[in-house]
């Protein structure tokens, strides 16, 4: 867990009076590679390489500066366009003809690499300062385990059973990755500090406000990522490449929206959040469940030791409130509300179809 971060040292930089004479040597040997070196300045030029390792990079940078010539000021550039004298062969005449004016030229373009090097070495270190949080810390729970925990901005994320997310607070944003599980999130405002919170496929960024996000692979909204806003308003985006996709979707107060495997975000939906957040609490509603998919929720919580064999029973509707940690109780009261029965097999109990049962 990283709670604080200083800022790293600044890679080193070029020092423009120790380098001066380098560069201008690069910019000279620039301008006579042009019209391309015969062998011997070929191997010239490869044991001036050879002799300082700084010389490659000095070649680098000025071959940079020379693809960017547009950028050189108006009398420099009619200076190193002026014809030059007439010489005997062409193909010499023109490099030869280029380098007086080069010379002149080529400390102040040194001068100019090495004030770009500063530059950018600067901006990057900056940069990477920048980048790194303030805080980070991972926090997971376990099946059937519940954790409040309270960040440093003063926020407070409630987190579920079998859940984890991986928290960054940075200088000019906080986000959390959700890559398993379901939490709530009660946001301290902060405009100055967008908060995200992100999965495989959406992004929820608010300033301050109180909602929850789902991402679970069993059990209610398996497969899906839905997000329940319960005050203020946050806005949903898909993800595609780790970059935001798509028009976004704004959620306020008792209004929720799911995003599906397809990556689509479905229609905005009245949900009052008093009901759709009753798992922090430790119950859940169904309403109109497939009995399959409400055992599996309750098996994210705990083992159930409940079996469903048969797909018309797996089918049936479950309506009611129960308390996810009382399986036993919401077996024993499944023949009640519906055409099944609970046969003992062993270590564990089958539901079946009446019929079913009648056979036996």
């Amino acid at each position: 867990m990283n709670r604080s971060a200083s800022p790293p040292p600044v890679p080193p930089v070029p020092d423009p009076e120790r380098d001066a004479a380098l560069y201008a040597d690069a910019t000279q040997w620039q301008v006579r590679r042009q019209d391309g070196l015969d062998r011997d300045e070929e191997a010239q030029f490869q044991a001036w390489l050879a002799a300082d390792a700084r010389r490659l990079a000095a070649c680098m940078r000025i071959d940079a500066v020379w693809r960017g010539l547009g950028e050189l000021p108006d009398d420099a550039v009619a200076r190193l366009r002026a014809p030059a004298r007439p010489m005997p062969r062409s193909g010499r005449t023109v490099r030869r003809g280029w380098l007086p004016a080069w010379r002149d030229l080529a400390r102040p373009m040194a001068t100019a690499v090495l004030s770009v090097s500063v530059l950018g070495a600067g901006w990057l270190g900056w940069r990477h300062w920048q980048a790194q949080p303030l805080f980070s810390a991972t926090y997971a729970t376990a099946r059937g385990q519940m954790m409040d925990i309270a960040l440093p901005d003063g926020s407070v994320i409630t987190l579920d059973t079998a859940t984890r997310v991986d928290v960054a607070l940075y200088r000019d944003r906080r986000q959390v990755r959700l890559p398993q599980g379901q939490a709530m999130f009660t946001v301290k405002a902060d405009a100055a500090q967008p908060f995200d919170v992100l999965t495989d496929r959406v992004r929820v960024r608010v300033v301050g406000t109180r909602f929850s996000v789902r991402n679970t692979r069993a059990g209610l909204a398996a497969d899906r990522v839905g997000v329940q806003v319960e005050s203020g308003r946050v806005q949903v985006s898909m993800l595609e490449g780790g970059r935001s996709s798509g028009a976004p979707v704004l959620l306020g107060a008792g209004q929720y929206v799911e995003a599906g495997p397809a990556g689509e975000l479905a229609a905005v939906q009245a949900r009052p959040a008093q009901g759709a957040m009753l798992w922090r609490e430790g119950r859940v509603n169904f309403d109109g469940t497939p009995l399959a998919r409400a055992l599996a929720e309750f098996e994210r919580y705990g083992a159930t030791r409940l079996v469903i064999k048969d797909p018309a029973v797996a089918a049936l509707r479950v309506n009611g409130s129960f308390d996810l940690r009382r399986a036993d109780a919401f077996g024993k009261a499944l023949p009640k509300v519906l055409p099944v029965r609970l046969l003992d097999a062993g270590g564990e109990t089958d539901i079946v179809a009446v019929h079913a049962a009648s056979k036996k």
